[in-house]
């Protein structure tokens, strides 16, 4: 096995609904879980960062008039609907889990500290991420980099719905060129989008690689873990 400890960042979109990116799909939690779940079984650490925007997006209400940081408290909340929504999925899975929230919510989650996020990594547990960082303007993709590098985790993964980082949308663009390998600053310089500028920034500094792929096609995380080619590999 090529990762022994990984950080899985899914976007909120990813676990809604496939016609519209909002609410909860059961069906792609259960896909989702399973793929964690075999993995965790080969003997590989997680930890997941999930992002809230089938529910609610921060800079997207702001950008409507709401207070930026109000916003974006709210995306926050959003997270933990999606933290619990897998813990539950991967519980009935047969994993042990633990949400660790940036913002204290005792009655469902547990506080993130450092140490008791490693613990729970050692004995085996899925760990899950919610809540961002706590503090409003920053993504979840710069929590993902943030909480990669505190935990020691070998790769950040990057889920998405397209087998990795093209030159245009491909969905738009019967030309876009698909990546197999980009470095951190091919990526600012340009400005591909793939990660906002501080999360790239973050795993550049601390020489954290990246993978971004398809997580949607039943057995990539395990193919992506065992060190195949898949997606698009970001580094120095």
């Amino acid at each position: 096995m090529t990762y022994r400890r990984i950080l899985l960042k899914v976007s909120g979109e990813a676990l809604g609904r496939s016609e519209s990116g909002r609410g909860l799909d059961l069906d792609a939690i259960g896909l989702l879980c399973r793929q964690v779940t075999e993995v965790v079984r080969s003997g590989c650490g997680v930890a997941i960062v999930c992002g809230g925007g089938n529910i609610l997006r921060g800079a997207e209400l702001g950008e409507s008039g709401a207070r930026r940081a109000s916003a974006d408290y709210m995306g926050m909340l959003a997270t933990i609907i999606n933290g619990l929504a897998l813990s539950d999925g991967l519980e009935r899975e047969g994993l042990d889990t633990r949400v660790l929230t940036a913002i204290e919510i005792h009655q469902v989650a547990e506080p993130f500290v450092r140490r008791r996020a490693l613990a729970h990594l050692e004995r085996g547990r899925v760990v899950i991420l919610a809540g961002g960082l706590g503090v409003p303007l920053f993504t979840t993709d710069s929590a993902a980099a943030q909480r990669a590098i505190e935990l020691r985790c070998d790769v950040l993964l990057k889920a998405t719905k397209v087998s990795g980082v093209y030159s245009s949308d491909p969905a738009i663009d019967p030309d876009a060129e698909l990546y197999d390998e980009l470095s951190y600053m091919d990526v600012i310089s340009r400005e591909l989008g793939v990660m906002d500028g501080t999360a790239i920034t973050l795993c550049r500094e601390n020489d954290l690689p990246v993978i971004v792929f398809d997580l949607f096609e039943e057995g990539n995380l395990q193919r992506v873990v065992r060190g195949e080619n898949l997606g698009t590999k970001i580094g120095s």
